[in-house]
């Protein structure tokens, strides 16, 4: 019983470690070249899909795409430097880091079957409601992240109330209500993670 009880505690004060550090899993590049393909997807909507209300289907399948190749390249960015880490805590960081986003994201994929399924009259207020899911994911992990990207989370929240509150009627589900914002966001977050890691990395090695 003792040696279980002090590991339990050793996995709990790994734990705590774990919270205390900076995780160094999310890489400036991807995340900006996560801006990039919004506002290229934003652009392709506009020229091809001139009424998204009534091509439902391709406007979901433009957008999840985006997120699916996003998600998936800033996974393949956290495993490989999980990997190659040289840090006791990086698995249990990039773990945690996981953890507290990943509820959003299954949010978002239920959110959006339910209302394309049930409800597709309302399928209007999803670019609003995927920025407000994104900044929500932002605010749980943040704490593990460069400080200011608190200002992105919030700024993806207050886009996604804009964009429920404005991009109604003939503006609903416009390319550039969650191209734009998505974006600018990812290209902010990159700012963030470059001047407040990377940049120092990159120091570090010169010197």
């Amino acid at each position: 019983m003792e040696l279980q009880e002090a590991l339990v505690q050793i996995s709990e004060i790994r734990q705590q470690m774990a919270r205390a550090e900076v995780f160094r899993g999310f890489r400036a590049l991807p995340v900006a070249c996560s801006g990039g393909l919004a506002i290229a997807a934003a652009v392709a909507q506009a020229s091809w899909i001139e009424n998204p209300l009534a091509q439902s289907t391709h406007y979901l399948s433009l957008w999840i795409g985006v997120a699916a190749i996003s998600l998936g390249a800033q996974a393949i960015e956290m495993w490989m430097r999980s990997r190659t880490s040289q840090s006791a805590y990086s698995k249990s960081i990039m773990l945690l880091a996981a953890e507290q986003f990943f509820p959003s994201v299954i949010a978002g994929a239920l959110l959006t079957f339910v209302l394309v399924n049930f409800a597709e009259e309302t399928i209007w207020m999803l670019p609003g409601l995927w920025q407000m899911l994104i900044g929500l994911g932002m605010f749980a992990t943040y704490r593990l992240l460069p400080k200011a990207v608190f200002w992105v989370a919030a700024f993806y929240v207050i886009s996604g109330i804009v964009c429920l509150a404005v991009a109604r009627g003939d503006l609903a589900l416009s390319p550039w209500a969650m191209g734009m914002p998505f974006g600018l966001g990812q290209l902010a977050t990159a700012a963030v993670l470059y001047w407040t890691l990377e940049r120092n990395d990159d120091e570090a090695l010169k010197n």
